[in-house]
């Protein structure tokens, strides 16, 4: 799916707006399939939190949303895990790229997981309540109510690429993460009111905003957030610094000189790298609809 193919050079590594451009031609209809693959995973979280508002039970509320919530979290780990792959532009077909994030995440996934249900079935619960109530709920309570969705916001934003990306306890997770927002405040914030205004918006628009949910819902959301951060991500991380010794370096120069023929020296360390031609290939596959 190349979008904005034609104005953008597709040989170097851009900045900015050029680089968001980049990275939605190269990853953004392989991110669509996926965001297909996380809503039928969010399905049934979503089934349990209603059933338990239509029983207006909390009783019933808690077990399902945990529940649903830990069969969410591998759809999830496996949908930023391909997010933060593209932004640092890692080799290898989406799909093997999705199933060994399964196979590497699932299980770290499952408590997390069950917690953002749990999170996510109370707050649904409160709203539920607060528009039933017969007396109109305090601009203090929206306060709280605001606030505590921007921490589980916050939380989301900065834990699970730890989770995908590293092999870290859940305190040094945590510790990573509030450091990372003391130093990086700004864009942390910018990064959680995206997906605020994101969420509000299809809040607030429903249920015509639902239809777009498989497609952009998930993924968009969460590729944008990450965007915003990645800079300074990847720097405090060192996340390329790891990761191109491993799956290489798919922007070195003398990747657009080696090229594909017959002539061409094979290079052991590159065993599995995705050169700019191999980039140039996907995309034209994905056009056509052929992977």
């Amino acid at each position: 799916m190349a979008l904005f193919r034609d104005d953008t050079d597709y040989t170097h590594r851009q900045v900015g707006f050029a680089r968001y451009k980049q990275l939605m031609s190269f990853y953004a209809f392989n991110w669509l399939r996926i965001n297909l693959l996380t809503t039928a995973g969010a399905l049934p979280l979503a089934a349990g939190i209603l059933y338990a508002l239509l029983a207006s039970s909390v009783v019933v509320l808690l077990p399902l949303s945990f529940l649903g919530g830990m069969v969410f979290g591998p759809f999830l780990a496996g949908l930023v895990d391909s997010i933060m792959r593209g932004l640092r532009d890692a080799p290898n077909n989406w799909w093997k790229n999705y199933k060994k994030s399964w196979k590497q995440n699932w299980r770290g996934s499952l408590l997390p997981g069950g917690m953002l249900g749990l999170f996510t079935g109370l707050i649904a619960f409160m709203v539920y309540i607060m528009s039933v109530a017969q007396a109109a709920p305090s601009l203090g309570t929206w306060v709280i109510l605001l606030v505590s969705v921007a921490v589980v916001i916050w939380f989301n934003t900065l834990y699970w690429p730890q989770l995908v990306l590293f092999s870290q306890s859940f305190i040094n997770r945590l510790r990573n993460a509030l450091l990372f927002t003391i130093k990086h405040s700004l864009r942390v914030l910018a990064a959680v009111a995206i997906q605020l205004v994101w969420l509000a918006l299809v809040i607030l628009l429903a249920p015509w905003t639902l239809v777009a949910v498989p497609f952009l819902g998930f993924w968009f959301p969460i590729f944008l957030a990450q965007y915003r951060i990645y800079a300074d991500l990847n720097r405090d991380l060192r996340i390329e610094e790891q990761f191109i010794p491993i799956e290489g370096d798919p922007w070195r120069e003398d990747s657009f000189q080696e090229g594909d023929g017959e002539d061409a020296e094979p290079d052991p360390m590159n065993d599995g790298t995705r050169h700019w031609e191999a980039l140039m290939r996907d995309i034209e596959k994905n056009k056509e609809g052929q992977r």
